[in-house]
């Protein structure tokens, strides 16, 4: 066995770890501004980096071990599946297994998103999720009471909800959401944000930082 010890940008690190779960790592385990990755082929783990023996670890439970639970917002409490700790009174288990799609829970922006989420989205509201990825936002506007979730994006390995197609938001009728929910990135949003505004009067918006380099999300 192989692996990589990988430095990594923040705002890449879900983009990262979705490249090396396709190209078939056996595991990945994250750590302050770095990520490991092990590979049984060399060749393979050599796309991403200069790869050295692995010395005996148990891969899997480190794998595991790297993805804890997460307290979100007020109702949110974020999972792997192999995780067995009760949910907390209260709130709702959004299991999410950490694979190939961006949206793990785990970057600033989709806990920012989950946590707007709440406030803004109502029973009964129509949600567009645009640039879905995993679909952990349209898993949590369904627990949150929605009662249409429509999930979009251009990668055809998505996480296809129920009701799912491969495009973008401009192919969306004007005003046929109540809430269009977008955390993707700052050049895509600022491309699509008048797309945003005809589809739905109210907006998340995020996968960008500020002028102070955080973090944020825009809820309109």
């Amino acid at each position: 066995m192989y692996y990589l010890r990988l430095d990594v940008d923040p705002a890449r690190q879900d983009d990262l770890i979705a490249d090396l779960w396709e190209a078939g790592t056996l595991g990945v385990v994250e750590g302050d501004g770095f990520l490991e990755a092990f590979f049984d082929d060399p060749a393979t783990a050599a796309r991403f980096g200069t790869p050295l023996p692995a010395t005996e670890r148990d891969w899997v439970q480190e794998t595991e071990d790297a993805w804890p639970p997460l307290l979100v917002g007020e109702k949110f409490f974020v999972v792997a599946p192999w995780r067995t700790e009760p949910t907390p009174p209260g709130r709702f288990r959004l299991e999410i297994n950490p694979g190939t799609q961006c949206g793990t829970g785990q970057h600033p922006c989709t806990r920012l998103c989950l946590a707007a989420m709440e406030r803004v989205i109502r029973p009964g509201d129509r949600v567009l999720d645009v640039g879905t990825g995993s679909g952990i936002l349209s898993i949590a506007a369904k627990m949150l009471g929605a009662a249409t979730v429509v999930a979009c994006d251009i990668d055809p390995e998505a996480a296809h909800a129920p009701a799912f197609f491969i495009g973008r938001v401009d192919a969306v009728a004007t005003n046929a959401f109540d809430v269009v929910i977008a955390n993707i990135s700052e050049i895509v949003i600022g491309d699509l944000k008048p797309e945003f505004d005809r589809v739905a009067p109210r907006r998340i918006l995020s996968g960008f930082q500020d002028a102070a380099g955080e973090w944020t999300c825009i809820v309109e």
